[in-house]
């Protein structure tokens, strides 16, 4: 990593195979240039799940770096259905395999950020010491959870925990959800799959991304998911607010935390 005290946004990001599986069906992208960051979990099989993730990621780092944030935000949804269709088309090819994934993505511009997904990968944000879930999971356990009929402790350990309610690539018509918000100086953004969710709550996640440096965050993250079990595949990325002017960020002063065996740009 190059430091560079003016740049207002790092960011750190691990994708592993974890303890248990033979293949890796997440991916993960890192576009500083347009201040977007992704994260998408494969499902159907080792090479359906990572068919799906890598199309929606190769979709996205297809994107115009030169778009305005607003139809940027436009066009990665887009992008979004277009994997979709790529998607549904592959597993009419495999005689009507399942074949999906989830998204999970940030963009951020001018002091606010965007979140878009779909299923149950998260983005968290720290701002102020306090660590709140910007994306609600799309998954039989979420929707119990909002009706009251589980507590969100039940619905950790819940037999159908991992059973979601929509996915890129999975039934005609793809609803891709969308929050809006703030950012504020040294906010911290969290983009992860389940792999790590499984792993450690949301007291554990704020206590890390209060307290980890940036250079670290992601291993540790990766870590603690490894040492709890490791049964699926992890993906983390962790995206940092510097200290000045994160009310005019510009695309120009993006900086990006390499961190080794997870290129910017592609799917891993």
């Amino acid at each position: 990593m190059t430091e560079a005290d003016d740049a207002p946004i790092r960011y750190s990001m691990r994708t592993h195979v974890g303890k248990v599986r033979s293949a890796n069906e997440d991916a993960v992208i890192g576009l500083p240039e347009h201040q977007l960051w992704a994260v998408s979990d494969g499902m159907g099989g080792h090479k359906n799940g990572a068919y799906a993730s890598n199309a929606i990621v190769e979709a996205l780092g297809a994107l115009s770096p030169s778009l305005p944030a607003g139809e940027l935000m436009q066009s990665a949804r887009d992008a979004v259905l277009e994997a979709h269709e790529t998607i549904l088309a592959e597993s009419a090819r495999n005689g009507g395999a399942t074949i999906g994934a989830t998204v999970v993505m940030l963009l951020i511009s001018a002091g606010h950020f965007a979140c878009l997904w779909a299923g149950d990968s998260r983005l968290y944000k720290l701002s102020d010491g306090k660590l709140q879930r910007v994306s609600r999971d799309h998954s039989l356990v979420a929707d119990l959870v909002e009706a009251g009929h589980l507590t969100d402790e039940e619905a950790e350990n819940h037999p159908h925990s991992n059973v979601i309610t929509r996915a890129v690539g999975v039934g005609e018509v793809l609803e891709v959800d969308k929050r809006i918000g703030r950012v504020g100086r040294g906010d911290r953004f969290l983009l992860c799959s389940d792999g790590l969710t499984k792993y450690a709550n949301d007291a554990l996640l704020e206590e890390v991304l209060q307290t980890e440096p940036i250079e670290t965050i992601s291993e540790r993250l990766l870590q603690i998911a490894l040492d709890g079990g490791g049964a699926d595949n992890i993906s983390v990325i962790v995206v940092e607010l510097g200290e000045d002017e994160a009310d005019s960020l510009t695309q120009a002063d993006t900086e990006r935390t390499v961190v080794p065996g997870a290129p910017s740009g592609g799917g891993l």
